[in-house]
């Protein structure tokens, strides 16, 4: 299998408010960028956008190694959180729905038949490619060609 790795962020101007999304992938020297953006999203959607359009770009079973600066994120699949939303009906509890669910779906289909594994970065330090996430998610914002989230 290919080793892949992808580095994911996601931006928000208010939350809700236009969002954007960053991702890079890096296989061997190869590297490719992917941004986008959305005129009335949040944060979490965006974080979330950014993993999926990495995965969505793989054309073969990979092993991957994700790098996130969202603990909303990679906490809730390293802890198990996403598959017990899941088994529930995209339920958090008896009363509560799992937000994102449409694409907590998509992420978790993506993910089926890679080899996955999960790193949270801390966001605005010393990582040079979840900074430069952070900057394509932006300027995806500023760009002006901001999609309806409905498109997600």
């Amino acid at each position: 299998m290919k080793e892949v790795e992808i580095y994911t962020d996601g931006a928000c101007s208010g939350n809700p408010g236009p969002g954007g999304y960053g991702t890079i992938l890096k296989y061997g020297v190869h590297e490719k960028e992917l941004s986008g953006a959305y005129e009335n999203t949040t944060n979490n959607r965006m974080e979330l956008m950014s993993v999926i359009k990495g995965l969505e770009s793989l054309k073969e079973p990979c092993k991957i190694t994700i790098y996130s600066d969202s603990k909303y994120v990679v906490d809730a699949v390293t802890k198990g959180w996403v598959t017990n939303w899941q088994s529930k009906g995209w339920m958090r509890n008896s009363k509560e729905k799992a937000k994102n669910a449409d694409l907590w779906q998509r992420l978790l289909q993506l993910a089926e038949g890679h080899q996955v594994r999960w790193v949270w970065v801390k966001g605005h330090a010393d990582n040079e490619y979840n900074n430069r996430c952070d900057r394509l998610a932006v300027n995806a914002i500023k760009n002006n060609t901001r999609l309806p989230d409905n498109h997600i």
